[in-house]
């Protein structure tokens, strides 16, 4: 933790995930007594930060932030020792505290300050950095001063920034009364409501929180400095309406992130890690053979190349040279579906470190419907932040947030981006192409499609978002096929449902596509355990198919849920709730949007619109 009045310390612990997925740059830590704030990719020490190869993930990311994008980058970090006084603890993170006021836990003292005030000590030990705390002196300078906890409430706007609460603008009814002012923020009863939190000045001035909330927000809170705390700096520019928000508030910090599964781009695994780190190995191919191999061993990525020799390593660059520019993508860098697509349904069965694949008879009863089923026994998946909102999530095909919305991870553009590698497993199911097109042109279903596209324009407009179009029938039947597959999978595979994720294959205006991938995986370098591939046997997944389809067939809500006009509230969803369908945030793609039952089996009251019509 580095700040003002604070020296470069250990505080704590997060997992690499949680840097992408829930504490990354620009957003808040809620620490045993602390609260800290990760600041921007300028403060990061890259010396222990180790890249990561993953052209498509990067090529995307380029095409959206520019051509100086370099490289992706894992969290700083060395193996943890039993001395607490070694290298591993000055590894990590950078974080400073936020937000800068405190306010001192003893209900008989109940003072408001910043830290910069002097009124508050800093107390650690590098033997319990989670015991890092500030206390203040009200009780005399003993061990048993009272802790100095985080004030409440801060400040945000829709356009990314954050900044601490106004507390003494507030507490005065938007005058500035200048220095010498004491604060104090007490509270009455017990029920923890804004109208009892009460802001105290010495002069006599005091103001209830719920003045800063909802309406009367409106009036009593100062437009937005455009402060972005993580980077140090102010956009006078902005002027927008500012929101109070509980501190540890879940609408604080949206994650902007890409993720892709890594493909593979050779046949050997020698020649895919060529392949992989061909921008450091490429110059190689057009020097004298041996002076090569000498040049090769110096190489970042020769401990990857080791085990399989020089002379093999050497034959795969030479393999790699010759092949250069013969089969270069032909899509377009942002669409990372169709890539993925492609290789699962290309017939061949791959047997690479990260990518292996076994192509699995389909069980007889769903031959009609189901074309291919593909067991994934390895795969990896890497997933990037570029960028984050706050009060409002991003869109869910981020690549479509407006650039207003994100905010930087860095001052001026980023050279690199944090990112994290996970290994796991999966099973790929494709559907048949002739009859999800005979589906498709049902009367029925053209009505259920009218339905569900009055209410995506009405849901967009009530948001005042830009038009676009609804993602197609085709989109919500595979989707809400992959919710009640996860959901039956978690009683059998040992993970938890929010461990299993989805990716939707729908097909582009380019290619047509009809398929679903669920997997599960975890940042450990063995992966997973082959949990979830046994149940895509043959002998397993016809019966798992047909429980899943009947338990979706009636939900404990209904006639509620099966009854459900999505055009009534502006919802993207129809016959879905959480007793049938919403999986966790962790595991659906589109945040439990564009689901309906309805489109995948007959229900109470919309018979025969469903693609399993019994």
């Amino acid at each position: 933790m580095t700040g003002p009045q604070q020296r470069s310390l250990r505080v704590g612990a997060l997992r690499p995930n949680q840097l992408l997925h829930t504490y990354g740059v620009g957003s808040v830590a809620d620490l045993p007594s602390l609260s800290v704030l990760t600041l921007g990719l300028a403060h990061w020490d890259l010396t222990h930060s180790a890249p990561v190869v993953e052209e498509r993930l990067l090529a995307a990311l380029r095409r959206r932030l520019g051509d100086q994008v370099e490289s992706l980058r894992l969290p700083p970090h060395l193996p943890e020792t039993s001395d607490p006084f070694a290298d591993w603890t000055r590894v990590g993170v950078p974080v400073t505290l936020f937000p800068t006021w405190l306010r001192c836990s003893d209900t008989r003292c109940n003072r408001l300050a910043p830290v910069t005030s002097g009124l508050f000590e800093l107390l650690s030990s590098p033997f319990q950095p989670d015991k890092a705390r500030y206390v203040h002196s009200c009780r005399g300078n003993g061990p048993s001063r009272p802790t100095a906890v985080p004030a409440r409430f801060v400040l945000a706007c829709d356009n990314g920034h954050l900044d601490d609460f106004p507390w003494s603008y507030v507490a005065h009814k938007g005058t500035d009364p200048g220095p010498g002012h004491t604060l104090k923020l007490t509270e009455r009863g017990s029920t923890g409501e804004t109208t009892n939190i009460i802001i105290n000045c010495e002069c006599g001035a005091a103001q209830a929180m719920s003045q800063a909330i909802g309406k009367p927000a409106e009036r009593n809170l100062p437009a937005c400095r455009g402060r972005h705390p993580h980077l140090g700096t102010y956009d006078e520019r902005c002027g927008a309406a500012t929101r109070t928000l509980a501190l540890g508030a879940t609408n604080s910090w949206f994650a902007m992130q890409l993720r892709v599964i890594s493909l593979p781009r050779a046949e050997t695994p020698v020649d895919q890690v060529v392949a992989d780190n061909w921008r450091d190995l490429g110059v190689l191919a057009g020097l004298n053979a041996e002076i090569a191999k000498q040049i090769m061993q110096s190489q970042v990525c020769w401990p990857e190349l080791k085990p399989y020799g020089v002379d093999r390593a050497w034959e795969a660059i030479q393999r790699h040279a010759a092949a250069e520019g013969t089969d270069g993508p032909s899509h377009d860098d942002t669409d990372l579906h169709t890539p993925e697509w492609l290789a699962f349904t290309s017939g061949r069965t791959f047997e690479l470190p990260d990518f292996t694949t076994r192509p699995e008879p389909v069980p007889a009863q769903h031959r009609d419907w189901l074309r291919d089923v593909v067991l994934v026994p390895r795969l990896r998946e890497v997933a990037a932040l570029y960028g984050f909102t706050r009060i409002d999530a991003p869109e869910w095909v981020v690549l479509d947030t407006p650039d207003r919305r994100r905010a930087p991870l860095t001052v001026g553009r980023p050279t690199w981006l944090p990112c994290a590698e996970m290994r796991g497993e999966g099973i790929f199911l494709r559907l048949a192409e002739d009859r999800i097109v005979e589906w498709e042109h049902r009367p029925e279903v053209k009505r259920r499609e009218k339905m569900l596209t009055v209410a995506h324009d009405r849901w967009r407009a009530s948001r005042n978002m830009d038009p676009n179009p609804h993602p197609g029938l085709r989109y919500v039947l595979l989707h809400t096929f992959a919710h009640v597959l996860i959901r039956e999978l978690a009683l059998e595979c040992g993970y938890s449902a929010a461990g299993i994720r989805e990716r939707i294959y729908p097909g582009t205006d380019d290619t047509s596509a009809a398929g679903i991938l669920l997997y599960t995986s975890a940042p450990d370098s063995e992966g997973t355990l082959g949990g979830l591939v046994s149940l895509g046997r043959t002998d397993r997944l016809g019966a798992l198919i047909e429980r899943a389809l009947e338990a979706a067939r009636l939900c404990s809500s209904d006639p509620l849920c099966a009854e459900h006009d999505p055009r009534v509230h502006s919802r993207l969803s129809a016959a879905a709730c959480h007793a049938c369908l919403f999986a966790a945030e962790t595991s659906c793609e589109r945040g439990n949007h564009y689901l309906d039952r309805a489109l995948l089996v007959d229900t109470l009251t919309d018979p025969g619109s469903g693609f399993f019509t019994a």
